[in-house]
């Protein structure tokens, strides 16, 4: 009988949780030729989250507990979840049941089949129709930035071969983008569509920082475009003062006593580069922050609690 592991990331979801919890019982009655152990890992939520878990683990030995010492974040506590599962198999499913658990079946039949990734892809969703079509435009424009073939509308919900999850634990990546680990891994994969339902209960806990951060993260992982543009931009606007600089001698030359330059041409000008140097000085500072947080090889999330294992 075949593992599968299902991995559920929490900060503050005492309200999703043990529906969740139930979802996921209910599809493997349906799987009677698989078992599963379901890893939740907790960010130190200030709610009821970790209570209600230790509840159902107490009843439920194929749920697993990890009780991070402090939040650390969106990006890294997932990924170390991924490195604890244990099963053939691994499956992300998100808490708040935007991830709809019925696909399950549907994840481990194209595995069956033989593909070693599956992926889960939003066709459409209910949430705010800005944030899809905002999400939609970034996804489009960092797959045609990227060296590698990113999956559009992937949000990392899908199942992991064994051998995949393998692969990048030897990775060893310590602020990991890993819808883009998975592309670049190279396999192939099976897709299937899905309609994002919206969150039924409590607030998410993504907000525009963290959407920034995984945003510039996807971009500093996966294209030097951005660094290259920079270049291409500078010397374009190095040429195009030269050019300035020498009609208005040219027409200054000329035209001596009637012509005047103001200063609002060179205030605007003044301005202008300032903001464009500052633009890509954060770029270029953002490479810099991906570059030193890759030397510190800090680990991934302290562990305060482990419960089931």
């Amino acid at each position: 009988m075949k593992t599968i592991s299902i991995i559920t990331p929490c900060y503050n979801e005492a309200d999703n949780v043990r529906e969740v919890y139930e979802a996921v019982v209910h599809v493997f009655e349906s799987l009677p030729a698989y078992d599963y152990e379901h890893i939740f890992i907790d960010n130190a939520s200030q709610d009821r989250t970790v209570a209600i878990l230790k509840e159902i683990a107490l009843q439920d030995k194929r749920v697993k507990i990890i009780v991070n010492s402090r939040n650390f974040g969106h990006i890294r506590s997932p990924f170390h979840a991924y490195l604890q599962a244990r099963g053939e198999a691994v499956i992300s499913l998100v808490a708040d049941l935007q991830d709809p658990p019925e696909l399950i079946k549907d994840f481990i039949r194209k595995w069956k089949e033989g593909y070693k990734i599956v992926v889960g892809v939003k066709q459409q969703s209910e949430e705010s129709r800005l944030i899809f079509a905002l999400r939609k435009t970034y996804y489009r424009l960092l797959s045609r930035l990227s060296h590698v073939d990113l999956i559009e509308q992937f949000t990392g919900f899908g199942l992991y071969d064994r051998q995949v999850i393998e692969i990048i634990r030897n990775i060893n990546e310590p602020y990991p983008y890993f819808r883009g680990l998975i592309a670049e891994i190279g396999f192939e994969s099976a897709k299937i569509e899905y309609i994002q339902p919206i969150r039924k209960r409590g607030a998410t806990n993504n907000n525009w920082y963290t959407l920034l951060d995984m945003a510039l993260l996807g971009m500093t992982s996966y294209s030097k475009v951005p660094l290259r543009l920079a270049v291409i931009l500078g010397f374009c606007s190095a040429v195009i003062s030269l050019f300035v600089a020498l009609f208005y001698l040219v027409y200054k030359l000329i035209f001596w006593q009637n012509f005047s330059v103001g200063q609002a041409p060179l205030v605007v000008g003044i301005f202008f580069f300032s903001s464009v140097q500052l633009f890509f000085l954060g770029i270029v500072g953002e490479y810099v922050g991906s570059i030193h947080t890759y030397v510190q090889k800090r680990p991934l999330v302290v562990e305060r609690e482990r419960i089931n294992f």
